[in-house]
């Protein structure tokens, strides 16, 4: 899988059927626990902007471009090494023309996953409501795949032994496709810094799907998550919460990929 260094983060340039083969396949290696993130524009320059964070991401396998700046971005560098080489973007299949967006890969990974024994999924973070509703929803809808499990932690500081607790759940589940929804970056440093001591498996951090599966929080219609203003639409929903971090992190990714332009 071909990466594009967006301002500092390796996104792969790719869609949601190879990402899915990509993860079913590591996900049955079963050798260790390997890391997937549907990075945002939140994601890429909080990883830039903060080296903290960026050791962080430093330790994901598999970043999937989530956002659409990031297709634009991936698709520009990709053009630009075309025409160094005298090719043109638009005869090669690589150049992408949607994004991996994290919901919808979580939607398309279980689906895919039906029928097939050997993968299990298992759902981590969020309320006990919101995990109940999930799982409903997804034994309705997908009834040939495999839901092992869930597990709502604490809320606030977590105990010295909740990572044992949540590692014995996850390796008596069986299951091998953890969806991590702790919100983020919480979910991202907690599967960085476990990561070695994570039962095998894929870890997948995955922010507000939980939510939006669970129909608590409404989803930005497609237009305009292709147009790339959904920010503004969840902006608008939730001002108090994401305002600030919708105009930090949007304008420092303007910012920081600016300099490398």
């Amino acid at each position: 899988m071909k990466f594009v260094d967006i301002i500092g983060l390796p996104v792969a340039v790719t869609n949601y059927a190879e990402s899915i083969d990509w993860i079913f396949e590591h996900a049955r290696m079963a050798d260790k626990a390997y890391a997937v993130e549907a990075a945002n524009t939140h994601v890429a320059a909080l990883a830039r902007h903060e080296p903290e964070f960026g050791a962080v991401m430093a330790q994901f396998d598999l970043i999937c471009p989530d956002g659409m700046p990031l297709v634009w971005a991936i698709n520009r560098a990709l053009k630009k090494e075309s025409k160094a080489k005298g090719e043109r973007l638009e005869d090669k299949a690589e150049k992408l023309t949607d994004r991996v967006y994290g919901p919808t890969l979580m939607l398309k990974t279980i689906e895919a996953s039906e029928g097939q024994a050997d993968l299990k999924h298992f759902f981590l973070g969020g309320a006990q409501t919101t995990l109940d509703k999930l799982t409903d929803r997804f034994q309705r809808e997908n009834p040939d795949a495999s839901i092992a499990g869930a597990y709502s932690p604490p809320f606030g500081d977590w105990p010295d032994d909740e990572f044992q607790r949540i590692k014995s759940t996850i390796v008596d589940s069986g299951a091998n496709l953890v969806w991590v929804g702790l919100g983020c970056p919480k979910q991202e440093r907690w599967i960085a810094n476990y990561k070695a001591q994570l039962p095998p498996a894929c870890y997948f951090g995955i922010g507000a799907a939980f939510a939006f599966h669970a129909g608590e929080i409404p989803q930005a219609p497609p237009l305009i998550q292709k147009l790339g203003i959904e920010w503004l639409y969840r902006m608008c929903k939730e001002p108090r919460r994401l305002f600030r971090r919708y105009f930090t992190y949007n304008g420092l990714f303007v910012w920081y990929f600016m300099l490398e332009a």
